[in-house]
Order: C-alpha cells, then sequence, then structure tokens
C-alpha cells in the first residue's frame, strides 16, 4: 500500500452566467443576495455539482430575521467526492461496525437495538502510509426521535364560553419520527451515513468543514450571531437573579422545571435513579434534560461522567428485571 499514488481529480468548471440564473430560480430559490453568493462560494470552493443535487443551501427561520440561517446539506456521495478531488482518499472496504444490544431494542424508538455504527475510510499520509480514520455514531444522538405531547387541564376557564383551559405538555414519551421512514425501514445505513460524515470531515476538515449530510440534520445544532447574543443575554439575567448556579430539570414528565443548586445536583439525581421503576421513564428523563444534563457537564465534567455512568447502568438493571 506505501506505493500507491493517488490521483488529483479535476474539479468542475465554473458555471456560466445563466446557469447561475437558473440555480438562483432552483435550487437555491430561498436564498438572499448574500447566501446565494456564499453558496455558489462554496460550490466552487469544494467542486459539489449544485444541479446534480450534489450540495443544496437549505434556509431555516426564513421569516424569522434574527434567527434566519443557511445551512449547506450534501449526500454522502458529495462527501465522499470531496475527499476523493483531495487525492488522499480511499474508502472503508469494510461493511459499517453496527453495534446492537438486545437492551435496547425498543418498537417506538430502536427496533433493532442499534447502540452505533463505525466507519473508518483511509487517508495517505505525508509518509506515503495509509491510515484509517474513525467515525463513530450513537442511535441516541442522531436518530429522529420526537416528544409526545398531551393536553393537560390548567384548572383555568375561559370567561367567554366557560370551558376548561388546557394546554400542551410533552410526555416525556418518544418515537422515530414517521415523516423520516428510512430511519425505521434501514437503520444501519442511515447511522452509517453519519458515522462515515463524521469520519469525512474529521480527516478532510478543510474542505468540509459546515457541510452536512441531510440524515445528520435532525441534530445538528448551529447558531447564529444573533443566538450567541441572545445566550449572553440570558447568562447575564440569570446571573442577576441568582439563577447561574442552578440546573433546570424537570424529573418528571408533566412537573414544573426545577432549579437545582449544581452543588446539589449529583445527589439528587442519585436519588431519583434510586426510586425509579422502568428503564423507559430514565431514558425519558435523560432527553427531556439534555439542555440541563449539558449544562452540569459544561461547569462540573467528572461529576456529569458520574451521572452518566450511574444512569447507563441503572437503565441496564432495569431492562434486566
Amino acid at each position: 500500500m506505501n506505493n500507491v499514488v493517488a490521483l488529483q481529480p479535476e474539479r468542475s468548471h465554473d458555471l456560466t452566467a445563466p446557469q447561475l440564473d437558473l440555480v438562483k430560480r432552483t435550487v437555491a430559490k430561498d436564498c438572499n443576495r448574500d447566501e446565494f453568493d456564499m453558496f455558489i462560494a462554496v460550490c466552487k470552493r469544494v467542486g459539489l455539482d449544485p444541479f446534480r443535487r450534489q450540495i443544496n443551501a437549505v434556509i431555516y427561520n426564513k421569516d424569522k430575521v434574527d434567527k434566519r440561517q443557511m445551512v449547506l446539506i450534501t449526500a454522502i456521495d458529495g462527501l465522499r467526492a470531496i475527499a476523493a478531488r483531495a487525492g488522499n482518499y480511499r474508502p472503508d472496504e469494510n461493511p459499517p461496525e453496527i453495534i446492537l444490544d438486545e437492551s435496547y431494542k425498543d418498537p417506538k424508538t430502536n427496533p433493532r437495538g442499534i447502540v452505533s455504527a463505525t466507519v473508518k475510510p483511509w487517508k495517505l499520509g505525508a509518509d506515503g502510509h495509509w491510515y484509517q480514520i474513525s467515525g463513530q455514531a450513537y442511535w441516541e444522538e442522531f436518530a429522529p426521535l420526537i416528544e409526545g405531547v398531551e393536553w393537560v387541564d390548567t384548572g383555568d376557564v375561559w370567561q367567554d364560553s366557560g370551558k376548561p383551559k388546557k394546554e400542551k405538555r410533552p410526555t416525556g414519551e418518544f418515537t422515530l419520527d414517521p415523516k423520516n421512514s428510512f430511519w425505521r425501514k434501514m437503520p444501519n445505513i442511515m447511522l452509517a451515513k453519519c458515522a462515515e460524515a463524521q469520519a469525512l470531515r474529521k480527516g478532510w476538515p478543510e474542505d468540509m468543514s459546515g457541510i452536512y449530510v441531510r440524515e445528520e440534520m435532525h441534530q445538528a445544532e448551529t447558531a447564529n450571531a444573533s443566538d450567541i447574543v441572545e445566550d449572553h443575554a440570558k447568562t447575564e439575567r440569570l446571573k442577576y437573579v441568582g439563577a447561574h448556579n442552578n440546573i433546570m430539570i424537570q424529573w418528571r414528565a408533566g412537573e414544573e422545571l426545577q432549579n437545582v443548586p449544581v452543588g446539589e445536583f449529583a445527589d439528587k439525581c442519585f436519588s431519583f435513579f434510586k426510586e425509579s421503576e422502568s428503564a423507559t421513564e430514565l431514558t425519558a428523563w435523560k432527553n427531556r434534560n439534555k439542555a440541563g444534563l449539558q449544562s452540569f457537564w459544561a461547569q462540573h465534567q467528572s461529576d456529569a461522567l458520574q451521572i452518566k455512568k450511574v444512569l447507563e447502568l441503572t437503565i441496564e438493571k432495569l431492562s434486566q428485571a
């Protein structure tokens, strides 16, 4: 393998004026002037053809100026094409490594009990040797799970009709998004695409930074300048009221959020785990409290990892009971 010569594929030619006009009216019809210019610049840089749907510009929050955002999406073949043009890429000749666990099986959220998928493409090093770049994706982080809601009586009534007021509240029960049927029909392939995309961005970061495959988009979290400013202002408000040393948590579905002091958070979590009677309840608790758990991890990483460890052991124990 040491003497393999990697060829540099030729990039596509620049688009003509009529072609640019057609892209603007079709593939990038939701883009404003600046977004369109950026989209075309990225197309040229990475050598992907918008006419062949190798890359798309998706605009989120089109009607909200302060939250409007463009995300560039490609198929996994597009990322492979970018890596191939770098001249130092070779695909993984083995099938994806799929880890299964019977205790993870759930007909609503994980029918096959998939834990993770790993893909390892090859990259040619400067020393002339090939090295594998590992990308791993976990089901719980990428599967498009949506939380159910229910209408709950608030105890008040509407003055005009006298009918009881109701409001939507999360149930804590999750299911695979029915709009993403491929995740139920071919879950191994979908998760493997996420793993491969991570490996390719890890191995060729300069070429693929900021470009996602569609399978990742359910969990892709991006922030624009307005979001950053808004988060900063929120943090300052929390400091003002003395809440920055607390973690917002909802112990059980339907209950109000509680401010738990950081110093007490781990102990309260362990007590809650001990009182829980089902793996489903704990899994739902973990899913609906991601923001609070991430906030605690940012402040106390070692304690957060211990919480994660105890939680996983408790879920496993309850699943086997």
